[in-house]
């Protein structure tokens, strides 16, 4: 016979406002099998439970019921109050009637009979829970950081400084990311390369981190503290033992300065083997494969010049790509983002000029080891702008586009203002047209009202309707909220401020790694508030932009927090697991493998068994892997794969109380 605990949080009064909570006290109560029944304002603080606690050793009860908020919110919480009573951690059930209940109703009446159905269905599933016991696995304590950029770089370094051994993927030839292509950073102006580099420096001479540059991550596999993770190193058909980065093979190929070089957002010329940029980490050259002459057609001239140039013998058009294995108890995601192509915005004439660009080209054109050595030239005619306008939230903050603020885009502008009056002098004019000009981080504000008093530098509140392509100039027609009156504007140069996306291929490696991504496509984390950095897979982190838009600052800082929550797990030698995974019962089990091509983290496998003197195949299950979807469950034809503390037994009553 059970004796079963009932106790129902008021939540303050997010619960108590919509239910009558002593009304449901009283309820439970009379239920069948409940021995206890209390309420409290707050059962998740410590009056509450030290409540929970006094009555689970007084009424010597073997489960109970709390009626409070999400499990996803105090579940382990009361689990361990459980615990330290006495009682199996695993024999709490949790009624949710905050969410499912007080939060979507206005009539009391009804929400309280919505919330006696809920108490009813879990004392029906409290009287049959089976006490459970956590397993224990030993921990990898090494890490893997996807992802090079700034995110990916303080991650690794903190993690290695605490001593763990780091594998540092980046699927570019060098690391740096996004930051690199910068010149200066607001608010305080510092340069770019400056902060960057030497962070770079220290990630490529730390002994406690592996650098795989020009790699990608093709599989994941295991659970946390122990993952298998298979990437693929592309060749660079360049020996990067020999390679010096001199330089000399470059300037030797056929190719120089006739492939558009994605560093410089396609404004400047390459050759088909290059280096990203010239503080590139590693300093060592990468042969293009799509447009080498040697590896597209096989035939260079009669030699490959850059093979003749190479003194160090370095260039190898014979490397194949080589797939290899990393095992790791801890994985962060600091992927980055992609910038929103204009284009889609027909109206801004994305295409439609060349005198129309994006903040990050402009970067280029601003920085001096950019495509124009850091001279401002109008890319029509090669002539100085004498007007410049800035076209703010392009995609973002529109419902249209992309319903979120790229949250960099305003001090991005406001930093360009100050940059090119610098570079161009006082007399240039330049126009911006924003939503709203939003300064929120420390020292934002002050920096944009030093940007406001310029002289020559318009503010118009409002979205430009057109941007007109004219013979010598450009046109732009604006209404200003601020003034209530229509401008036409006549520039030269028009910059857009896109809108920050997850990366092409951020559901792709979402897939491998069993992650999810939010309604954006961003990477979700597991809570937004109390765990912004884990995921709902444990043992992998997300820093950086690929959770959602970022400035510097604040991706240091996530990437810091990242690191510190991955070295809270790498740090232990073994780690419990929950033992809310599925079990096989090998009696009515016939083999058919169907739980095995459901199971999307290939925790089941087929096993030859001896069953009545014969060979027969039966389903097991890898602990370590399982989940606890319930994906087996549901499609076992037979019943024969439960998951414990969901099984059938356990469900089907509180569906008879419910209805």
């Amino acid at each position: 016979m059970s004796k079963i605990g009932v106790f129902i949080c008021h939540c303050g009064t997010n619960i108590s406002s919509t239910v009558d909570v002593e009304e449901l006290t009283k309820y439970a109560k009379q239920l069948n099998q409940v021995v206890v029944s209390k309420n409290y304002k707050y059962m998740c603080s410590e009056n509450g439970a030290k409540l929970i606690r006094d009555s689970i050793k007084k009424h010597n009860l073997t489960s109970i019921v709390i009626a409070a908020c999400s499990p996803r919110m105090h579940e382990h919480t009361f689990r361990k109050v459980a615990e330290e009573a006495g009682l199996n951690p695993f024999n709490v059930e949790i009624a949710n009637i905050r969410e499912q209940c007080s939060w979507v109703h206005d009539d009391m009446k009804s929400a309280t009979e919505k919330a006696e159905a809920l108490i009813r269905a879990a004392v029906a599933k409290a009287q049959l829970l089976e006490p459970l016991k956590k397993t224990k696995i030993s921990v990898t304590p090494k890490a893997m950081v996807i992802g090079g950029g700034i995110a990916g770089i303080q991650a690794s370094l903190n993690l290695a400084e605490e001593g763990f051994q780091v594998y540092l993927v980046e699927k570019e030839p060098s690391i740096g990311g996004r930051m690199a292509q910068l010149d200066k950073t607001f608010p305080t102006l510092d340069c770019s390369s400056c902060i960057l580099t030497p962070k770079m420096m220290e990630v490529l001479n730390h002994p406690k981190i592996e650098l795989l540059t020009y790699s990608e991550i093709i599989d994941v596999n295991g659970t946390i503290g122990n993952y298998k993770v298979k990437i693929r190193k592309k060749p660079r058909y360049i020996d990067t033992d020999k390679c010096t980065g001199c330089g000399e093979c470059a300037n030797a190929c056929r190719m120089k300065n006739r492939i558009p070089n994605e560093f410089d957002m396609k404004l400047g010329k390459r050759s088909a083997v290059y280096i990203p940029f010239p503080q590139a980490i590693p300093l060592k050259y990468t042969i293009d494969p799509n447009n080498c002459l040697m590896l597209t057609r096989g035939k260079c001239g009669d030699k490959p010049a850059c093979k003749e140039a190479c003194t160090q013998n370095a260039i190898d058009f014979n490397q194949k790509e080589e797939n290899i294995e990393k095992e790791v108890g801890a994985i962060i995601v600091a992927t980055g983002y992609d910038l929103m192509d204009p284009s889609a915005i027909h109206e801004y004439g994305y295409t439609k000029s060349k005198d129309i660009i994006t903040t990050l080209e402009l970067e280029r054109l601003i920085n001096s080891s950019g495509p124009t050595s850091g001279e401002i030239l109008r890319p029509s005619d090669q002539k100085k702008p004498r007007s410049i306008t800035f076209i703010l939230c392009v995609g973002s903050r529109d419902e249209t586009q992309h319903p979120w603020c790229c949250r960099i885009g305003c001090m991005t502008a406001l930093k360009h203002v100050y940059l090119l009056k610098e570079k161009l002098g006082e007399d240039v004019e330049i126009n911006i047209c924003y939503t709203d000009i939003r300064s929120y981080g420390k020292g934002y504000e002050e920096f944009y009202r030093k940007i406001r008093g310029i002289t020559k530098t318009n503010f118009f509140r409002g979205r430009p309707s057109e941007v007109r392509n004219m013979q010598d100039h450009l046109k732009i027609d604006i209404f200003d909220t601020m003034t209530n009156k229509l401008f036409e504007i006549k520039t030269d140069m028009v910059v857009l401020v896109p809108a920050l996306l997850p990366r092409s291929d951020t559901a792709e490696l979402a897939k491998k790694l069993h992650i999810s991504q939010s309604i954006d496509g961003f990477l979700l984390e597991a809570h937004p508030k109390l765990r912004p950095m884990d995921t709902s897979t444990d043992g992998i982190f997300i820093a950086g932009c690929c959770q959602g838009p970022k400035d510097i600052q604040d991706t240091v800082s996530h990437a810091s927090g990242a690191a510190a929550q991955a070295t809270v797990l790498l740090s232990k030698k073994e780690l419990e697991i929950e033992p809310l995974i599925a079990v096989v019962n090998e009696d009515t089990c016939s083999g058919c493998g169907i739980c095995v091509s459901v199971c999307s983290y290939n925790a089941i496998e087929l096993i030859k068994k001896e069953k009545n003197g014969k060979e027969v195949l039966q389903a097991k299950v890898n602990e370590a892997l399982c989940k606890g979807c319930g994906l087996c469950s549901s499609a076992c034809p037979s019943g024969s794969i439960q998951q414990q503390g969901f099984k059938d037994k356990q469900l089907l009553p509180m569906i008879d109380e419910i209805l």
